[in-house]
């Protein structure tokens, strides 16, 4: 009898030791996945839901997440969308703790210059945030001319004045480094 009691402790034992192993190693795969999530998967499952986007220059921006890119997210408002690099945000809140990967090799080779080509190419009124300066941000209104691959060119109007040579009133290069964010009028429909 005594010899069934050891045995029985000893297979206890040897069970509760194969379970704390168990639990670690389910513990550090699960660290390790965890530690291979990028923000831009976070975003992607949080598509729908309402977030808010703080930017280090001290703005908010609120609004449904509609799209999370290689290097962007756009957030839809009531009356406008909005672009914003991540290099510019410095919180979130609102995300959800799903994580979604970008399936689509091409999508995850799309960056910010190619959204801003898109833009330039529909010719959108834009209002352009860009970030640092004694005041801190400044806001541009124009279209964008054209984006190379680590700056664009916005020509600038007067908020809410079409694109026309007689409304230019300069030209200007903006680092991408320095883009804040990007506010266009939402498109009908949308």
């Amino acid at each position: 009898m005594r010899w069934d009691a050891l045995f029985d402790d000893l297979e206890t034992q040897l069970a509760a030791g194969e379970r704390r192993d168990l639990d670690a190693e389910i513990t550090e795969r699960t660290r390790m996945e965890e530690a291979a999530v990028q923000l831009a998967d976070r975003l992607r499952g949080s598509l729908g839901l309402m977030i808010t986007v703080r930017l280090a220059s001290g703005s908010t921006f609120e609004g449904t997440l509609s799209h999370a890119g290689s290097q962007a997210l756009v957030l839809d408002e009531p009356r406008h969308q909005v672009l914003v690099p991540y290099a510019s945000a410095v919180r979130y809140h609102g995300l959800s703790r799903l994580s979604v990967p970008e399936p689509s090799k091409v999508r995850q080779r799309l960056g910010l210059a190619s959204a801003l080509r898109g833009l330039a190419r529909d010719r959108a009124a834009l209002a352009v945030l860009i970030a640092g300066g004694p005041a801190g941000e400044t806001t541009l209104h124009g279209v964008i001319d054209r984006v190379g691959r680590d700056y664009f060119d916005l020509a600038v109007t007067g908020d809410g004045e079409e694109r026309r040579a007689a409304n230019v009133r300069q030209l200007e290069t903006i680092p991408l480094a320095a883009l804040a964010g990007i506010r266009s009028a939402r498109t009908p429909g949308t």
